[in-house]
């Protein structure tokens, strides 16, 4: 929607560097955040495990003529080169990480020590996966898959944070991004979810 994209350029404005920099995408799915990046004039690269949605990407890249590289990679364990970018971009990942500790090394081996690391998630499930009525949820993440994904039922952003922290970041802040928590109070949200806040964290190596 218009109204998201509108929302999500003016949280990408104010959070990264004026000057075009090396982003890697995490789990970067239809591309829709590094397309983002790349119209602000960002160096991007997006891997995901999914060959069909990098394909997505790359045609929605096409389509808006912009020069984005996509490729096969995990998010958790990025194919890269240590210290090859100067932002690293997670949206809606760190609840699906099964070893988060692990994966946020990774993050920050793969930055320059002058980079950042940009996160945004939310508290999706602040009352437990059991709570929620979707039918088929709470079968398909039962407790064996829930004693995988450690974030997945964080009752605060400060269990993200101390993560990342002992991952070995510094300087970590956290934003509230009302601008989404008003799109998602006004149309409303998926059936079986509630309205959560959603934060932007920022980091350095």
């Amino acid at each position: 929607m218009e109204a998201d994209r509108i929302a999500w350029r003016g949280i990408l404005e104010q959070v990264m560097p004026a000057q075009p920099q090396d982003v890697l995408d995490l789990g970067t799915g239809s591309g829709y955040m590094a397309l983002q990046l790349a119209q602000l004039d960002h160096r991007v690269t997006g891997i995901d495990l999914s060959e069909a949605m990098l394909g997505i990407a790359r045609d929605r890249a096409a389509e808006l003529g912009l020069s984005v590289e996509f490729g096969l990679g995990d998010a958790a364990e990025p194919p890269v080169a240590p210290g090859s970018f100067d932002v690293l971009v997670s949206r809606y990942l760190l609840w699906t990480l099964r070893s988060p500790d692990d994966a946020l090394r990774a993050w920050r081996r793969a930055l320059r020590p002058s980079g950042l690391l940009v996160a945004v998630d939310g508290l999706w499930f602040p009352r437990g996966i059991d709570a929620n009525p979707t039918p088929g949820f709470r079968e398909h993440y039962d407790p064996a898959v829930r004693s995988m994904l450690p974030l997945a039922e964080a009752r605060s952003v400060e269990e993200l944070t101390k993560r990342i922290r002992a991952a070995g970041f510094r300087e970590v802040r956290v934003r509230l991004l009302e601008q989404l928590w008003e799109l998602d109070r006004d149309r409303g949200v998926v059936p079986g979810h509630d309205l959560v806040p959603q934060h932007l964290i920022t980091a350095r190596p």
